[in-house]
C-alpha cells in the first residue's frame, strides 16, 4: 500500500480508538514521524492533508523541511529525538514543537536560545517511565521538580510531556504513570503512542501519537 493509503488508515484506526475510549473525534492529533525519508516520500502524505511531522534528527530535518514548509502552508515540525546541546540553537530556529526536554543542561540552552531568537516553540518534557538507563527522559520520580525548575526559574512554558515506553514491557501503566504525572503538574498534552501501541495509548489519554512506518513502511 502507498504512504497515502497507510495514512487513511491510521487515521481510521485513531478514530475507531476515540470511539471505544469514549473521547471526542479529533481528540487526538496525529504526528507523521518522517525520519529517514526522503522528500519525495513525505509530498503525497502532505498532500492527503498531514500537517504535522515529526523528526528525530535536527541536521537531517535542516536538510528537507525549509523547502516542504515553503510549498505548503500550516507545517508543525516536531523534534522527537534526543537534543545535543550544540543543537540548540538550530532546533529553535526549525522547529515548532521540541518533544525531548530531558535534563538542565539543555533546558537551560533552550531558555537562552528563546530568548536570543525571540522564538517560542512548543515544549514537552520527555518522561523516562521505565527508568532505561540506555534512553533519555527525566525520571517519573524527578518529573515534578524539572517541569518546576523548568517553569519557575528558566520561565518556559512546558506544554506537553512525552514517553517512550520499554519495548519489551506491556505499555499500559507506562502511559497511565505518564497521564498521571500530567495530571500533577497541570499539562494537558500528552504525547504517547508509536505503531504498534498508539491505539493502547489513546485509551489512556493520549492527545499525540506518533506514527512513522505504520505510515511510511519500515526504515
Amino acid at each position: 500500500m502507498s504512504a497515502r493509503e497507510n495514512l487513511e488508515k491510521v487515521r481510521a484506526a485513531i478514530a475507531a480508538a476515540e470511539t471505544e475510549a469514549g473521547r471526542k473525534s479529533g481528540a487526538v492529533r496525529l504526528v507523521a514521524v518522517s525520519k529517514t525519508k526522503p522528500e519525495e516520500e513525505i509530498t503525497p502524505v502532505i498532500a492527503a492533508g498531514q500537517r504535522v511531522f515529526g523528526e528525530n534528527r535536527v541536521q537531517e530535518a535542516q536538510s528537507k523541511w525549509p523547502g516542504l514548509k515553503a510549498q505548503t502552508d500550516g507545517i508543525e515540525l516536531h523534534l522527537i529525538g534526543p537534543l545535543q546541546s550544540n543543537k540548540t540553537a538550530d532546533a529553535v530556529a526549525l522547529f515548532d514543537v521540541i518533544q525531548t526536554v530531558d535534563r538542565e543542561k539543555i533546558a537551560r540552552e533552550i531558555a537562552k536560545e528563546i530568548k536570543k531568537q525571540g522564538k517560542h516553540p512548543g515544549l514537552y518534557v520527555q518522561v523516562n517511565t521505565g527508568s532505561e538507563p540506555q534512553k533519555a527522559g527525566i525520571e517519573p520520580d524527578e518529573a515534578a521538580a524539572f517541569i518546576a525548575l523548568c517553569r519557575t526559574e528558566l520561565g518556559l512554558t512546558i506544554a506537553g510531556l512525552m514517553c517512550i515506553p520499554p519495548v519489551d514491557e506491556n505499555p499500559g501503566p507506562h502511559f497511565a504513570l505518564l497521564a498521571k504525572i500530567a495530571r500533577e503538574n497541570s499539562i494537558d498534552t500528552l504525547s504517547m503512542g508509536m505503531s504498534d501501541d498508539f491505539e493502547t495509548a489513546i485509551g489512556f489519554g493520549a492527545t499525540e501519537v506518533r506514527v512513522g512506518s505504520a505510515i511510511f513502511g519500515a526504515r
